[in-house]
C-alpha cells in the first residue's frame, strides 16, 4: 500500500472517531447531571468495573476521577465473583462498563449489587440490554460504528466511554473547586506536584553546612570555609548575626584580579551587598526568576529576623525536578 494511502487510512480513523465523539457530545443529556449529582451525594465510594478493552477504560476513568478530587476504585468483575465484592457496601455508586451491556463477567454481579443495595450505573453503547435494564441509572453512548474496517474491535466506543468518563471527572472537579495544588498533592512525584509541594527548606543546605562567616574576617578565612562548604559562596553576618552580604566564587576571581593584598582584604570589602535572598517557607520555584534573571547560582535563605538559616542552590532545584 503506498504511503498516501497509509495516511488516508490513518486519517479516516479520526474522522469516524471525531464524528461518534460529536454525536456523543450533541446527546448528553439529563442523564449526565443526574450521575453527576449522584456522585457529588454519595456517602460511600465511586467503584468502576468492565473487562477486556471495557476494564482498561475503567481503570483509567478511576484514575482520573481520584487524581481530580472524586476518590474512585477500579473492579475487576471476574475477581468481584470470586469475593472481591466484598469491597462493595450500600453507600457506594458502581459505574459497569459494557458495549453490549450483555458481558457476562459483570451481569453475574448484577443480584449481588443488589442485595448489597448499592446504586448501580450502566454505561453502555446498545440500548435496551440486560446490563441497563438493571440499573438504577443508565447511561448510553450512541456508537454510530468503530473504527475498525470490520466494526468489530473496540476503537470507537472505548475512546467515546472515555472521554465521557472525563467529562464526568472533570465536571466533578469544577464543582468541588478542585485547585492545582489539590492536584499536586496527588502527583508529588509529577513536575506540578514538585513546584507546588517542594519548600525552599526541603533544598536548602542548614546548619553546619550552612557556611556563614562574619563581615570583619580575613577573606582567606571565607576562602577556606567556602572550599570545605562546596556550596561556591557563603553568607556574610553583621554583629547581630543578620545578613549583610555574600561572597560568591565569582566575587573572589575578581577579586584576585583587581588586588594584590588579598592576605589583607576583609570578608566585607569584596562581599556583594544586600544581595537577593528567600525565605524557608517559600516555594523553591519561586527562587528560580530572580536566580535566572540575575545569573546567580545561589541563594542566601534568611528567617524573619534576617539571619541566614540556609543556602539555596540553582543545581538542587533542577535535580529536584522543579525546572523542567
Amino acid at each position: 500500500m503506498a504511503d498516501l494511502n497509509l495516511i488516508a487510512e490513518a486519517r479516516k480513523v479520526f474522522d469516524i472517531e471525531i464524528e461518534s465523539l460529536q454525536k456523543v457530545r450533541d446527546e448528553i443529556d439529563a442523564s449526565f447531571v443526574v450521575l453527576v449529582k449522584a456522585i457529588l451525594a454519595c456517602q460511600g465510594r465511586i467503584i468502576l468495573t468492565g473487562i477486556g478493552k471495557s476494564g482498561h477504560i475503567a481503570k483509567k476513568i478511576a484514575a482520573t476521577m481520584s487524581s481530580l478530587g472524586t476518590p474512585a476504585y477500579y473492579l475487576h468483575p471476574a475477581e468481584g465473583a470470586h469475593g472481591d465484592l466484598g469491597v462493595i457496601t450500600k453507600d457506594d455508586i458502581v459505574l459497569a462498563i459494557s458495549y453490549s451491556g450483555e458481558t457476562d463477567e459483570i451481569i453475574q454481579l448484577i443480584p449481588s449489587i443488589k442485595k448489597i443495595q448499592a446504586k448501580l450505573v450502566s454505561i453502555t453503547c446498545r440500548p435496551n440490554s440486560t446490563l441497563e435494564r438493571n440499573a438504577d441509572l443508565s447511561i448510553h453512548l450512541n456508537i454510530i460504528r468503530e473504527a475498525c474496517q470490520h466494526n468489530l474491535a473496540p476503537t470507537t466506543s472505548a475512546t467515546a466511554t472515555l472521554v465521557f468518563g472525563d467529562a464526568v471527572a472533570i465536571v466533578l472537579s469544577e464543582i468541588i473547586g478542585f485547585q492545582p495544588e489539590n492536584f499536586a498533592v496527588f502527583h508529588p512525584k509529577g513536575a506540578l506536584g514538585k513546584r507546588l509541594l517542594t519548600k525552599v527548606s526541603d533544598l536548602m543546605f542548614k546548619g553546619e553546612e550552612n557556611p556563614i562567616i562574619h563581615g570583619d574576617e580575613l577573606l582567606k578565612r571565607a576562602v577556606i570555609i567556602m572550599g570545605e562548604k562546596g556550596l561556591g559562596a557563603i553568607s556574610v553576618v553583621d554583629d547581630d548575626d543578620k545578613l549583610v552580604g555574600i561572597v560568591t566564587d565569582g566575587d573572589l576571581r575578581r577579586t584576585i584580579e583587581k588586588y594584590d593584598n588579598l592576605p589583607q582584604l576583609k570578608v566585607k570589602e569584596i562581599m556583594t551587598k544586600d544581595p537577593i535572598v528567600i525565605e524557608p517557607d517559600s516555594l523553591a520555584v519561586e527562587a528560580i526568576k530572580p536566580m535566572q534573571a540575575k545569573e546567580i547560582m545561589v541563594l542566601p535563605v534568611i528567617d524573619a529576623e534576617r539571619k541566614p538559616v540556609g543556602m539555596l542552590r540553582l543545581h538542587d532545584i533542577v535535580k529536584a525536578g522543579i525546572v523542567e
